[in-house]
């Protein structure tokens, strides 16, 4: 019984928090945007925003355990105006619009739906598709990225796995089998062959900006760590000022220059 209560827990506190009802979309901030549905492997159907840009690069952007895309909708206007980027934002199963119930493995389908919905329907390839994830779509994107390399990464407040979560809250518990979803980032991110961009809040009490740093350490070079001094772990976009959005852009030159690293942090 006490495993359970525990389980469910860390399950809601970390994993999934969705809402069905997208109340705003980028038209509500005057952005011109398509309205997307595509299948996944197992049959739902996801829904999701492409908003097209000016550069070169498209985001894929996997947004966190909560809401869903209609929350990022502030976000995603700042992105849009401040670095001119396109971008596919979409829900997971269960989250929003997008159909079916949401699971570990579900994310990672997901995923891979996407990318492959942005491939085919915009003819882009790699080298134009940077994987952009916060809390657990960071988790999300680096397991995409380690078996399809995206042009670069950029992870907004990461864990190291929820495992590694779980013993922070219950330390003396043997929560390794206390959570069904891992999403063992540590697990994933060597794996990942491309540079890399961690912004972390140093305000951020729900994941200790120490994780950020431990997963940081198992990263491959190119890779460049961005602390957030003022930043909390929902409004890194709003309390990171210059640090944040000029992290985004010099990663994005950089991301366009082939001979040019980013260096470590």
């Amino acid at each position: 019984m006490i495993p359970s209560i525990i389980w469910k827990y860390v399950e809601k506190r970390y994993v999934f928090f969705p809402t069905p009802d997208v109340e705003f979309t980028p038209g509500d901030v005057g952005i011109d945007y398509q309205e997307v549905f595509f299948p996944t492997e197992a049959g739902p159907q996801l829904h999701g925003w492409y908003i097209p840009g000016a550069s070169d690069f498209t985001w894929l952007w996997f947004h966190g355990n909560g809401g869903n895309i209609g929350h990022r909708v502030t976000e995603l206007a700042l992105l849009h105006q401040r670095l001119g980027i396109s971008v596919l934002i979409f829900d997971y199963q269960g989250f929003g619009k997008s159909e079916g119930v949401p699971s570990e493995q579900g994310t990672y389908q997901d995923a891979r739906a996407a990318l492959s919905y942005l491939q085919q329907q915009y003819g882009l390839d790699s080298d134009n598709i940077v994987y952009f994830g916060h809390s657990l779509g960071t988790a999300i994107a680096l397991e995409l990225a380690a078996s399809h390399n995206p042009a670069g990464l950029v992870l907004v407040s990461p864990f190291a796995s929820v495992s590694d979560m779980s013993r922070l809250v219950f330390p003396l518990l043997p929560s390794d089998w206390l959570v069904r979803n891992k999403y063992n980032s540590l697990a994933h991110i060597p794996k990942a062959r491309c540079p890399v961009l961690i912004l972390h809040g140093e305000q951020d009490e729900t994941v200790p900006i120490a994780q950020a740093r431990k997963l940081f350490d198992y990263a491959k070079p190119p890779k460049r760590f961005q602390s957030l001094p003022r930043a909390a772990h929902n409004d890194t976009f709003e309390q990171g000022g210059e640090d944040y959005w000029g992290a985004l852009r010099e990663f994005l030159a950089l991301l366009g220059e082939t001979s040019v690293g980013l260096g470590g942090a």
